[in-house]
């Protein structure tokens, strides 16, 4: 491998008002490296990307691309310079084609006339040299899988002969086989001596794919090395500030009595005949393959999804089947689709945290502001949510405090059961310590929490026990010290024998 940089970044610098964004940032990456760029939620890592994509100028620092200087004005500057983002919500035409989307903006025309047969064998290519030689050009793209979709992109850039491309949380959507499919592409990627700035806050997954980390905090550079001589110990300090001894903090919780009781829960398509019990003081972790279910049985719970049949007893009462009675019953959702239905992201922090129990603020129609102003400054002193005040608008917090703001709801609703669908899911490693600690805290105090998630590390270090789902079915439900990684995955792919 070259020594020379592909990509320099120097002292690069951005303020938005009173906020420094970045302070002084540098990074390198080599031709045919694949960079881990780290940092939690608000580090400055989408600011640093977006400078580096034209979507933003910097105010002070300076750029290089192969030894030249590099000062995008727009994103289309630095696509004709070589420089591709793969963002985490895909920027795709879903209406259109495989190979238009491929093709977009850099079409093979003559007259205004599109050249198909000219423009195809570039298409068929890049589709081959990815590994999917058997993606038909013209099948609409929104046809096609997320995984699929993500490889469209990455064929995209390859035809306008990127040289760096930054993958944003490439995998926060993606099955395990697809990750493998991904990091298989990304290699080939690095064999043709691309650069490649990879953004993620699964270390497992960066050291299996990147050769050096970068840290970013508080906008800062404050660290950067070889991954082969770190620990994760060291990173995550560098991520957070502080010593981390252990990624997952531990409450002390004891579950008590049954809380809720599914029997026999059916939906119109899943989940199917789920029965199974919650108690108060119980993390019970939900997992799967995608498809398996798993966030359809708690819109069942919810009353968000209709269900065909069963029965669901909270505290030996029926639940009833709407969201609206289900959170006057006691339950608490945060949907795992943050941005779609999680939360009112053109609201404030304030009317996000109150919208479910407005009561406490409310006479003869009429809302105390001032009182719900110090309850949402109290929830998010609670649960350090990092702020100006409540009335910010939801959309100018990162992931992570969204995330927070997510929780601080329903502990605000005083909810008796959790529903949390994969709350971890694109939030760094600190702030996913943090909900660790606020789940345990919530089960010491007796709520019931029901934990899906996608990742089987976190579950087997958080739940009390792992109910394990196979298309629309419940597998297996035994306590978390009983599974390992590989029999969760086994059961998932309904390899076990339904045990319930």
């Amino acid at each position: 491998m070259t020594t020379a940089p592909l990509l320099r970044m120097t002292d690069i610098s951005k303020r938005f008002g009173a906020t420094r964004a970045l302070d002084g940032v540098s990074l390198e990456v080599r031709p045919g490296e694949v960079l881990a760029l780290l940092g939690e939620n608000g580090a400055g890592k989408s600011t640093l990307m977006k400078i580096l994509s034209g979507a933003q100028p910097p105010d002070a620092g300076t750029m290089e691309l192969d030894g030249a200087p590099y000062q995008p004005r727009r994103p289309a500057d630095a696509r004709q310079a070589g420089v591709a983002m793969i963002y985490q919500e895909l920027n795709l035409a879903p209406h259109l084609s495989v190979e238009d989307n491929i093709m977009l903006g850099q079409e093979v025309s003559r007259a205004g006339w599109l050249l198909r047969r000219q423009q195809r064998p570039r298409v068929r290519e890049v589709l081959k040299l990815l590994g999917n030689p058997d993606l038909h050009p013209g099948t609409p793209v929104q046809e096609l899988s997320v995984a699929a979709q993500q490889l469209v992109e990455i064929a995209r850039a390859l035809v306008m002969e990127a040289r760096v491309i930054v993958f944003d949380e490439p995998t926060s959507s993606l099955t395990r086989k697809d990750v493998e499919r991904l990091f298989h592409v990304i290699r080939r990627l690095r064999e043709r001596g691309i650069g490649i700035v990879y953004i993620s806050h699964f270390l497992e997954e960066v050291r299996q794919i990147c050769d050096r980390y970068s840290v970013l905090r508080d906008g800062r550079s404050v660290g950067s090395g070889s991954l082969a001589g770190a620990s994760e110990d060291q990173i995550v300090s560098l991520m957070v500030g502080r010593s981390v001894e252990e990624l997952f903090p531990q409450v002390p919780h004891t579950p008590g009595e049954v809380l809720l009781k599914v029997t026999g829960l059916s939906g119109l398509h899943t989940p199917q005949d789920m029965s199974l019990e919650v108690r108060a003081g119980e993390i019970l972790g939900i997992t799967g393959l995608v498809g398996a279910g798993r966030t359809e049985f708690l819109r069942c719970l919810f009353g968000l999804d209709a269900v065909r049949s069963g029965q669901v007893t909270l505290a030996d009462l029926r639940l009833p089947r709407t969201a609206r009675g289900a959170i006057e019953a006691g339950l608490g959702y945060v949907s795992e689709d943050r941005k779609g239905e999680g939360l009112a992201q053109q609201q404030s922090i304030a009317d996000n945290l109150t919208l479910s129990r407005l009561e406490p603020y409310s006479r003869w129609g009429l809302l105390n502001l001032r009182r719900r102003r110090a309850a949402a400054r109290h929830w998010m002193r609670t649960l350090q949510v990092k702020a100006r005040d409540p009335e910010q608008q939801l959309t100018q917090l990162s992931g992570g405090n969204q995330q927070k703001v997510a929780l601080a709801r329903i502990l605000h609703q005083q909810a008796q059961v959790l529903l949390l669908d994969e709350p971890t899911r694109g939030i760094d490693v600190g702030t996913k310590a943090e909900i660790y600690r606020l789940m345990g805290e919530a089960a010491a105090g007796g709520k019931a929490i029901i934990f899906v998630s996608s990742y089987f590390t976190e579950l087997l270090a958080v739940c009390d026990r792992i109910a394990v789902m196979s298309r629309g079915r419940l597998r297996r439900v035994l306590p978390a010290r009983d599974w390992t990684e590989h029999s969760i995955l086994q059961a998932a792919m309904g390899l076990e024998e339904t045990t319930t």
